[in-house]
C-alpha cells in the first residue's frame, strides 16, 4: 500500500503555502505587467488616431482658456493672429540628439483675443554662451499656424528659469502666464507644424514620437510561467520523495520497472551509444 501521508505533515503543508504566496505574487507583478503594457498601447493608439488628423478651428478645440482633455494630445488645431515676439521665451534643458539646446516658446494672440503658447521647435546652445547665437524670428504680421496640442508641463522641483532673461526651466504654463502679463491658454499649448506666410528660417521642429512598447508583454508571460513552475517545481519534489517513502511498495517497483523497460526498447541513436562509450572512459 503506497504512502502518501507525508504530504499532510507540517513540513509539506509549509511548502504548499509557499509555492501559493510566491504563484499570487508573480501573478500580480504578470498583472501590473500587463497593466503597462495596455498603457503603451493606449499611447500607440491615441497617436495613431490623432498625430496625423485633419486640424480644427483652436476654438473649437479649446473653447475655453482652461479646456483640455488627455485624448486630444496631438490633436492638430489651426488659427490665424500675430505673435508677440517681445515676449518670446526660451525653455532650458532641451536636447536633442545628444546636443544641448533650448525650445523655443512665443506667445501666439488669435483674432479671437485669445493668447495660445506656440512651441516653434529647438535651437541650439551657442558656442560661447548659455544661450543660442541665433534664434530665428517668427513670421510678422497675421500668421496662419497649425500646431499639435500639448498638455502644460508640471514645475521641476526648485528648479527655475535665469533671473534676468527670458530662459524659463519648464513649458509650466502658469508662468508664462506671469511673464506674458496676461491670460493665456492654461492647460496647453502647441507644437508648431505650419506656419502661413512660411518664415525664411525657423527652429528644428519636434518630430513624431516614437512609442516603444517594451518589454511588458514578454514580463507577463514570464511571471506566468514563474507562477506555474512554482507548483511543477512541488510537484517534481513530491513525486521525488513519494518515490523514496515507497521504495519497498511492490506495485512501485513494479511500474518503475515498466517504466525502464520501455525505455531501453527505444530504438537506440549514435548519441545514446556515444554517451555509453564517454561514460564508460570517464569510469
Amino acid at each position: 500500500m503506497t504512502n502518501i501521508r507525508f504530504a499532510l505533515s507540517r513540513r509539506w503543508l509549509g511548502y504548499l503555502a509557499v509555492a501559493v504566496v510566491f504563484a499570487i505574487i508573480c501573478v500580480f507583478l504578470a498583472h501590473w505587467q500587463w497593466s503597462r503594457h495596455d498603457e503603451k498601447l493606449a499611447v500607440v493608439h491615441q497617436l495613431e488616431q490623432t498625430y496625423d488628423a485633419d486640424p480644427i478651428p483652436l476654438q473649437q478645440a479649446l473653447p475655453e482658456l482652461s479646456s483640455y482633455d488627455a485624448a486630444q494630445e496631438w490633436q492638430p488645431v489651426e488659427m490665424t493672429g500675430r505673435y508677440l515676439t517681445d515676449d518670446e521665451l526660451l525653455v532650458r534643458n532641451r536636447p536633442l540628439n545628444g546636443q544641448p539646446g533650448f525650445e523655443v516658446l512665443v506667445p501666439f494672440r488669435t483674432t479671437q483675443g485669445e493668447i495660445f503658447v506656440v512651441d516653434r521647435g529647438w535651437v541650439p546652445t551657442g558656442n560661447a554662451q548659455d544661450s543660442p547665437d541665433v534664434v530665428p524670428a517668427p513670421p510678422s504680421g497675421d500668421v496662419t499656424v497649425i500646431a499639435r496640442l500639448k498638455p502644460g508641463e508640471p514645475a521641476l522641483g526648485d528648479r527655475t528659469g535665469v533671473p534676468g532673461t527670458n530662459q524659463i526651466a519648464t513649458i509650466q504654463l502658469s508662468e508664462v502666464e506671469s511673464r506674458v502679463g496676461q491670460p493665456v491658454y492654461s492647460s496647453a499649448y502647441g507644437l508648431v507644424v505650419s506656419e502661413s506666410p512660411a518664415p525664411a528660417t525657423a527652429p528644428v521642429p519636434s518630430s513624431k514620437p516614437e512609442v516603444d512598447t517594451g518589454l511588458n508583454l514578454s514580463y507577463f508571460v514570464q511571471w506566468l510561467m514563474f507562477a506555474v513552475g512554482a507548483f511543477g517545481f512541488l510537484f517534481y519534489v513530491f513525486r521525488q520523495e513519494y518515490r523514496n517513502q515507497n521504495a519497498d511498495d511492490d506495485e512501485l517497483v513494479e511500474r518503475e520497472a515498466e517504466r525502464q523497460r520501455r525505455r531501453d526498447a527505444r530504438p537506440r541513436h549514435d548519441n545514446d551509444v556515444e554517451d555509453e562509450i564517454l561514460d564508460g572512459a570517464r569510469r
